[in-house]
């Protein structure tokens, strides 16, 4: 089969198209045929070296969707279903195995590229905002990187939720527009926001901010989290550790709560399946939905990584297989 690999961590030309074996199925596993994978901010660091060390040859990706193309015995899935999946070694590649558990059924009223986009963005989203951030129609959040992957997805499930006051951060007023038509109610840059989260709620600060940047952007945050308000910390885009002192948390009440969809796949994979059946049916009917900002052949994945490196897109970026 057709997969890109990698034999070294680096930029983006140690990324390889090449030839490679079809991987086996083993007990409680499917083999899928993919038609797209998606492309996250987590492959770039994981290509560059930023998650820990590399066993390789070393196969980049996250989620996909396509076909069940083989089953191991008992498996309540058949040849021939139409799933989105997180499979194990990688997405960047022709055929993939996945655990079944990490495997879910799409309506066949789904297209294959709306279904690529949602896997890791959507179901992550939908749990910060609903069992990690617990926010209430009535509160004021902050989502960092609105126009990215994830920030979207924020943005339209709170919208969808009733809260009241979605602040949107981006890196350039560029996708401002972008941003509001998703939903939020404000839009900042990063150098802005805290300021304008005061001044909008009489100085008493947001509810809730989902940070997936860390570095600075982490206490700035702090500067404008109000009391009992709750920091979610689920990624460090920025590439730098978010820092902050007990002093921060205890006399205000507030609190941080960290979230990674990756420990929660490898740990506790059985708490995906109830929010992939939401999102999904949120898809099929229309609530929200991804813009798909630009679809890449596999041959060309490293084209994929610079316009994610070059954050000029909105939305998600695929790969069709």
């Amino acid at each position: 089969m057709k997969a890109v690999i990698q034999n070294e961590f680096g930029d983006t030309n140690v990324l390889t198209y090449t030839e490679t074996e079809i991987p086996k199925v083993g007990e409680n596993e499917v083999l899928l045929k993919v038609a797209y994978t998606s492309v996250n901010y987590a492959d770039i660091k994981q290509r560059l070296g930023n998650k820990g060390k590399g066993q390789f040859p070393l196969m980049l990706g996250l989620d996909v969707a396509g076909t069940i193309e083989e089953v191991s015995p008992n498996s309540s899935f058949s040849k021939g279903t139409r799933v989105i999946a997180f499979p194990k070694g990688g997405s960047y590649a022709e055929y993939v195995v996945a655990n079944e558990q990490l495997v879910f059924r799409i309506p066949d009223s789904l297209s294959f590229e709306q279904a690529a986009a949602l896997p890791t963005v959507s179901i992550l989203s939908y749990i910060l905002l609903h069992e990690i951030g617990q926010v209430k129609k009535s509160d004021t959040i902050v989502i960092h990187s609105a126009a990215g992957g994830v920030g979207s997805m924020l943005v339209q499930l709170a919208k969808l939720a009733g809260v009241q006051h979605v602040v949107g951060t981006v890196g350039n007023l560029d996708k401002e527009g972008y941003v509001k038509q998703l939903g939020a109610d404000t839009v900042c840059t990063y150098d802005t926001f805290a300021e304008e989260v005061l001044k909008q709620t009489n100085a008493l600060g947001a509810n809730v901010i989902f940070d997936s940047v860390a570095g600075e952007i982490t206490s700035r945050s702090l500067d404008c989290l109000a009391l009992y308000g709750t920091l979610v910390q689920f990624g460090n885009s920025s590439g730098k550790a978010g820092n902050f002192k007990t002093s921060d948390v205890h006399s205000s009440c507030r609190n941080i709560k960290g979230f990674s969809l990756g420990t929660t796949r490898k740990h506790h994979p059985e708490r995906l399946a109830l929010v992939a059946e939401k999102v999904l049916e949120l898809f099929d009917t229309n609530k929200v939905s991804l813009p798909i900002a630009h679809i890449f052949n596999l041959n060309e994945a490293s084209q994929a990584h610079k316009l994610i490196e070059s954050r000029s897109y909105e939305g998600k970026v695929l790969i069709e297989i």
